[in-house]
């Protein structure tokens, strides 16, 4: 269900599958490189952020914790289908809060995934439960491993304007952890103040540089910079014509190469979703198993052009 405000900033937009508004075909993808699945592990996180894509925070559980053996199921239907994934990511809410977050890792690695985390590396990671069980992960599958820390912003003021008072120093903290012990580590910023990527690339670089993280800052995979989601601004719908009139191609969208699973409250089996930032759109829900999530992805939301094609992001690295 859209909320009000993207309602009111794209009226009669977005209401047919197959068309736009003004009666042109709607753009769809395929999905041509299955190469990352995604798990949600539950959407309940140690803080609440701002401008979260899914409104995280420590009361909603809309998306419950998924359980190792859920994503086992998931990991055998990979091997099934076929599917040429080489990387399992796992998102929430805050992953380390799942208390089964560590074997759950340990699944995909086994199985020689990549697998990465994203975190904001704070209380949840640092429990020496998690501490244990990822030093484990680390000696045992080495580089395969990769944290995703969520720092919005290289300027702590900046960053706890999102994320609250003291977030960043207790970010840092954590990848200082991390960096003590050999993690490999990317970061994630958010360009919600309006700076330049030149510019912003340039703060992290220095940020990395003054507490010796060894990532790169001119590396997009490494130092991810999200554009802004704002609902309440127009976005254009996204028609087949549109590919050539962009010069991009439908196989460089996100939907194209990845799926995300989700459980939500109270459901008996998890479901896949055709994109990570729409998990409580019904209407992006393609089944509970991956045959049925190869079918083709109609563009029908803003989040489609403004942040996929428009935006040119993805979640992979």
């Amino acid at each position: 269900m859209k909320d009000t405000a993207t309602q009111t900033a794209n009226i009669g937009k977005f209401r047919n599958k197959l068309v736009t508004a003004d009666g042109q075909t709607r753009a769809s993808v395929a999905l041509t490189n299955p190469k990352t699945l995604w798990f949600n592990t539950g959407t309940l996180c140690n803080i609440e952020c701002v401008n979260c894509y899914i409104a995280s925070s420590p009361t909603n559980d809309a998306l419950v914790y998924i359980s190792a053996a859920e994503v086992n199921d998931y990991l055998n239907q990979i091997e099934a289908r076929n599917w040429p994934v080489r990387e399992i990511g796992f998102t929430g809410g805050e992953p380390f809060m799942n208390p089964e977050m560590i074997e759950i890792a340990r699944a995909a690695l086994e199985r020689g995934y990549e697998v990465l985390i994203l975190t904001n590396a704070m209380a949840p990671m640092m429990r020496k439960k998690m501490r244990t069980g990822l030093l484990e992960l680390r000696r045992e599958y080495g580089p395969k491993l990769t944290l995703r820390i969520s720092v919005d912003h290289y300027r702590p003021d900046l960053h706890d304007e999102e994320r609250g008072c003291g977030s960043f120093a207790k970010t840092v903290s954590g990848m200082k952890w991390l960096r003590d012990n050999g993690f490999n580590m990317a970061v994630a910023g958010r360009s919600v103040w309006g700076d330049s990527e030149k510019d912003s690339r340039i703060g992290y670089a220095k940020f990395f540089s003054e507490y010796g993280f060894s990532i790169d800052a001119n590396d997009p995979s490494k130092t991810v910079l999200f554009p802004e989601i704002d609902e309440t601004v127009e976005v254009p719908e996204i028609t087949t014509k549109c590919w050539s009139i962009l010069g991009k191609s439908p196989e460089a969208v996100m939907c194209a190469s990845s799926r995300m699973v989700i459980k939500r409250k109270g459901a008996k089996k998890p479901t896949v979703s055709a994109c990570t930032l729409l998990p409580y759109s019904p209407e992006f829900e393609m089944g509970t198993t991956l045959a049925e999530a190869e079918e083709d992805v109609h563009l029908n939301h803003p989040h489609c052009a403004k942040f996929c094609v428009l935006g040119g992001a993805s979640c992979s690295g």
